[in-house]
């Protein structure tokens, strides 16, 4: 009977999963690389968060924590936000779309976005506020495991010396397939 549990879940407990199964969540990822010997690619590449040179991608997650996009491959130096305005995501209408405030100004037609509340300058957040910021945090957190999950196999945590043209993007490719495979093998508690 392994697969079909969804036919003797209840109404309450199929409206539930419905609800799992509409709550995404984004974040990016950098990868080290070694230096470029292109100066104009030194400058597209250097991050200063990371004092480095970088890679970078934007990962959306669904409520399994199953990778469902990969954005394109941007330089160290470009910001997560802007990686994310530039790339369609897939969301159907009326899905909730949990992301942290490095995406302060990121909207999606239709979809509600979940994000914790900025505190005010030289001000505190209420209670409330820090609870409700809190809550989400313990939900959003869970991108972060997949994040190194990902990161799980070396050759992506390390610095990439692969010069070979799209091989640095085959790679995490398939570093996010091999997560992919792994939680379907052995599910993860889902993000509620």
């Amino acid at each position: 009977m392994k697969g079909f549990s969804h036919v003797f879940l209840s109404r309450s407990a199929r409206l539930e999963r419905s609800f799992i199964i509409a709550t995404f969540a984004h974040d990016g990822t950098e990868r080290r690389i070694v230096r470029p010997q292109d100066p104009a690619e030194q400058t597209a590449c250097y991050s200063g968060k990371k004092k480095d040179h970088t890679v970078k991608n934007v990962l959306l997650v669904n409520a399994l924590l199953v990778i469902l996009f990969l954005s394109d491959t941007y330089g160290g130096r470009v910001h997560d936000l802007r990686i994310a305005e530039a790339t369609p995501y897939p969301l159907p209408a009326g899905s909730g779309l949990l992301q942290d405030l490095g995406f302060l100004s990121f909207t999606l037609p239709e979809v509600e976005i979940l994000m914790p509340t900025k505190k005010p300058r030289g001000g505190e957040l209420s209670l409330e506020q820090e609870r409700a910021n809190q809550a989400l945090h313990q939900r959003r957190l869970r991108i972060e495991h997949v994040n190194s999950s990902v990161k799980r196999c070396r050759i992506v945590k390390d610095r990439i010396r692969l010069w070979k043209e799209g091989v640095r993007d085959l790679v995490m490719e398939l570093c996010c397939a091999l997560h992919n495979f792994r939680v379907r093998l052995n599910p993860w508690q889902p993000m509620v």
